[in-house]
């Protein structure tokens, strides 16, 4: 996967652009990982914040859109193609930079860039 498709919606991802996906269960490849709490549809910068919940105490991450396997629109929830560890692991999401920052969207790029099954 290249880091330019990476914040970008794969096709078979099942989005729509006017989709309001806040609060989606996030799935990933083994299991629940939090909901969706905020999201852009913003060509070539898609992504999705998710709310982790207790499961790593609070912490946010971001996703890039990449990451996304499948929107279920009526089951309201979002598959991803990372393990729960690879999304432990990640770069915790940073309100203050977001990715208006290069050197945040490029850490973020550089770490799902380099893991995970792509496609």
């Amino acid at each position: 996967m290249t880091n330019e498709n990476l914040w970008n919606y794969a096709p078979t991802a099942g989005h729509t652009p006017d989709a309001d996906l806040t609060g989606y269960k996030v799935e990933a490849a083994d299991g629940h990982i939090g909901k969706v709490d905020k999201h852009s549809a913003e060509v070539g910068a898609q992504y999705i914040v998710v709310d982790t919940g207790v499961w790593i105490f609070g912490k946010e991450v971001l996703l890039p859109s990449g990451t996304v396997t499948a929107i279920d629109h009526e089951a309201r929830t979002v598959r991803v193609a990372r393990t729960k560890d690879e999304i432990k692991d990640a770069p915790e999401f940073d309100k203050e930079k977001h990715l208006g920052d290069p050197a945040y969207h490029d850490q973020i790029s550089g770490y799902y860039g380099g893991h995970g099954s792509g496609h």
